[in-house]
């Protein structure tokens, strides 16, 4: 019996509205991570530091997450939901205001750490919730389909938002764009979405406790040893790294461009719509899908842009080619969680989750930092091809997690 099966036999199930609640949740606490990962690379540049300085500072957003990952699913398989995501807010909060009182790239460092744990943390209790909930496969994809238009809705909402408090709030306060009050205005909005969050999750009902026998808490480390959740992982660690690639190069292609941090945040924010907009449509289509097929055809055509994306020479041009990336990788994630699920004991869905998210932020942790170096040496439009290419040869992976 798959896990999915399971809990779909304890007649467990997540109304529609709870889902919003839990999605508007999510949207809030992950659309001040968004904008901090725009607002503190730009304020870096703007005080003279250079790519490889950039990709270190957005590679902390990933570094709390590989060390917090498994103990935070650990967690969240114990306690549920609220408990997770209310840690999650208070150190989301703490991190962003520290950076709107103390705007300095060592408090920006600390930021980074403090948002990225706390959305990865509350992220895995609540993936881990509405997996649970779900009463079969064809569920599945469609819950996780609307749990994953958060991040795609966030990650338009927070860079826009951010970008346009940056150029207008100094204007308002009798200075100019970009300046100091600007940046300061858009680090304290990031400092206080993350409590509406609480306000979306708190009556949400935790699920009965998972029965484990003799007060054993099971491993999820012997899962990786199954084939199918190392191709898995591997499939879904090439695709993650093309977020990762398209939000360090698009900032300093814009910057070298000479484009305001309005047009930057805007061209980030189309890709974010157009991955949030595919996933509105999955839900009313879940049935008729297969997570094998549309995972490699995400992967051929993201490899496809990749190579075209350098050659874009306008922000319209840019912006076009982010909107077709974005419709192309906002439909895996959904299919990613929904295989996650089916091949994970229940038991272990949290660390399972936690797994992916901490191979994903190893890696994160890594590539900008590749990608600042690589940038200053051969130039940002090669780390672009190289990871298409990287993503085109993995495409292979994903056509082999067929049933």
């Amino acid at each position: 019996m798959t896990s999915a099966e399971a809990e779909s036999n304890n007649g467990s199930g997540e109304s529609a509205w709870g889902l919003l609640r839990l999605v508007a949740g999510q949207v809030c606490l992950h659309a001040s991570m968004a904008g901090m990962r725009m607002a503190a690379p730009l304020w870096a540049l703007q005080q003279g530091y250079g790519a490889l300085a950039v990709g270190f500072l957005l590679a902390l957003f990933s570094l709390t997450q590989v060390f917090l990952a498994l103990p935070a699913g650990r967690y969240a398989d114990r306690h549920g939901l609220r408990r997770p995501v209310a840690l999650g807010i208070v150190a989301a909060m703490s991190g962003a205001g520290l950076a709107a009182l103390f705007p300095h790239f060592s408090v920006l460092c600390v930021t980074a750490l403090c948002m990225g744990g706390a959305t990865g943390g509350a992220s895995i209790a609540l993936q881990r919730h509405v997996g649970r909930a779900a009463r079969n496969a064809t569920d599945l994809r469609r819950v996780f389909s609307w749990l994953s238009i958060g991040p795609a809705v966030s990650n338009f909402l927070g860079p826009v938002c951010v970008g346009l408090l940056i150029d207008h709030a100094g204007v308002w306060m009798g200075g100019q764009a970009a300046d100091h009050n600007g940046f300061v205005a858009a680090f304290a909005l990031t400092a206080l979405v993350p409590a509406l969050a609480w306000l979306c999750v708190r009556h949400t009902p935790e699920l009965p406790p998972v029965q484990v026998a003799d007060g054993a808490h099971p491993s999820v480390w012997p899962l990786l040893r199954e084939p199918l959740m190392r191709r898995l992982l591997l499939v879904n660690w090439l695709l993650s790294s093309c977020w990762d690639v398209h939000t360090f190069v698009v900032p300093v292609i814009g910057h070298e461009r000479g484009f305001s941090a309005s047009v930057i945040g805007t061209i980030l924010g189309a890709f974010a719509v157009a991955a949030a907009s595919v996933r509105v449509l999955l839900p009313l289509v879940a049935a008729h899908l297969r997570e094998w097929a549309v995972v490699t055809g995400a992967m051929v055509v993201t490899a496809l842009l990749f190579g075209a994306y350098p050659f874009m020479p306008t922000a319209w041009a840019m912006g076009l080619c982010s909107v077709l990336l974005g419709l192309a990788l906002g439909t895996v994630q959904p299919m990613i969680m929904s295989t996650l699920h089916q091949i994970t004991p229940h038991a272990l869905h949290g660390q399972a989750i936690a797994l992916r998210l901490m191979s994903l932020n190893l890696s994160s942790v890594l590539m900008p930092m590749l990608f600042g170096t690589a940038g200053v040496v051969v130039g940002v439009s090669v780390v672009f091809w190289t990871v298409g290419t990287l993503v085109g040869l993995g495409a292979h992976a994903a056509w082999k997690l067929r049933p």
